[in-house]
């Protein structure tokens, strides 16, 4: 049917999906309120500029594409939108009161597929959020990264860098949902214990992805010196220079048998204490 034409892009598509369904593709109209959000739809975030100007396109030319749907398990006489949410939430910010639909049988697994290809044929999730549906794919229905690379379509080893990024800090993921970080310099810091220090120093300095990759290589070349365990020689001085000085003192000894010394004072008159007992020993 002319009015029922989705685009083929990734993996299988979403005219692939369709056409493995025995459904009758007519388009019927349903009341706005008939419909509920799919409970798989790894979109989280809608840009509201766009949810703008696609409901002033609706509210000149109507909804073109119809959304599928299929008949909701939760909610009865309800229909659980597989693939157009963004266009209903316009919809109905348009002022409209029904919308061209189409009915599918399909299942949870289906039903996750249909989200996931759509957004990622029209490049509307950000990369957590792709990895998340990902994930969910693995989870719940035994996937493997094979697998999902050849349903949507990508490399084995974007599936995997993808699905990486579900192991930053939340507050990083948090940067990426916002789109205040790429998913090009998240990837970078994958498996750093300062991924949020270094995160906030990509921002502040506007770095590229290959910046990026130079200022997380010279903090992993900063190695800190080790020191060995402290011998029992060592905690004696400690305690015999801390007698004489009356400040807590500290000795790092390593294992080339150079190190530092140092004391702790909590006022100038510590400090000048320090250098007295320096003074009169030099």
């Amino acid at each position: 049917m002319d009015a029922f034409k989705i685009r083929k892009g990734l993996g299988r598509g979403l005219s692939s999906l369709i056409g493995d369904n025995k459904t009758n593709t007519n388009v019927k109209k349903l009341l706005i309120t008939d419909l509920v959000r799919n409970r798989f739809q790894p979109r989280k975030n809608f840009d509201k500029e766009n949810l703008v100007e696609l409901s002033n396109s609706i509210k000149e030319r109507g909804v073109i594409q119809p959304i599928i749907v299929r008949e909701s398990r939760d909610h009865n006489n309800k229909y659980e939108i597989i693939a157009g949410e963004r266009r209903w939430l316009a919809a109905q910010n348009a002022g409209l009161n029904e919308l061209p639909v189409v009915i599918i049988e399909a299942n949870d697994l289906k039903s996750l597929e249909f989200a996931i290809v759509e957004n990622v044929q029209r490049h509307d999730l950000n990369s957590v959020e792709e990895a998340n549906g990902y994930q969910r794919l693995i989870d719940d229905f035994g996937y493997d990264h094979e697998k999902v690379a050849k349903f949507i379509g990508k490399s084995r080893s974007h599936i995997s860098n993808c699905l990486r990024l579900l192991t930053l800090p939340k507050e990083v993921i948090e940067l990426i949902e916002k789109n205040n970080l790429s998913q090009g310099h998240a990837k970078v810091l994958v498996g750093l214990s300062n991924a949020f220090f270094l995160a906030k120093k990509i921002m502040d300095k506007k770095l590229s992805v290959r910046q990026a990759e130079n200022l997380v290589r010279l903090f992993k070349s900063k190695k800190m010196p080790k020191y060995i365990s402290k011998d029992p020689n060592l905690k004696q001085i400690e305690s015999t220079l801390k007698d004489k000085i009356g400040l807590n003192t500290f000795i790092k000894n390593k294992k080339n048998n150079t190190g530092l010394i140092s004391f702790e004072y909590k006022d100038l008159d510590q400090l000048n204490r320090i250098i007295d007992v320096i003074k009169s020993n030099y």
